[in-house]
């Protein structure tokens, strides 16, 4: 059972909240994920935790796979819900940051 918040990711673990922030602006293969994600947020995912994360977020709905392109690779969009459950994650972290920057501040 998803608790409040979670959208049914769970704690929307950092893998999964990465590859919903490298899909946001369009769709990518596994290795363009993995690219962005090491370029824009420093920290690289290994195939296994890539791959775990799409699996869990394509039977959730949140993202779906596209025809294969040229040299096989799959690219993977980003589906409404995705982007619902993304957009709210982020808010509720802006909020966080927000309550530790004022208990920091006292």
């Amino acid at each position: 059972m998803a608790k409040r918040g979670d959208l049914g990711l769970g704690r929307l673990s950092e893998p999964a909240l990465l590859v919903l922030a490298a899909l946001a602006p369009g769709s990518k293969h596994g290795y363009a994920i993995i690219r962005d994600v090491a370029e824009q947020a420093g920290r690289r995912l290994g195939p296994g935790t890539l791959y775990g994360a799409i699996a869990r977020l394509e039977s959730q709905g949140f993202i779906e796979p596209l025809d294969v392109e040229e040299r096989g690779r799959r690219p993977y969009r980003i589906t409404e819900a995705g982007r619902l459950a993304f957009e709210e994650r982020l808010a509720e972290l802006t909020r966080y940051q927000s309550a530790l920057l004022q208990l920091a501040a006292r």
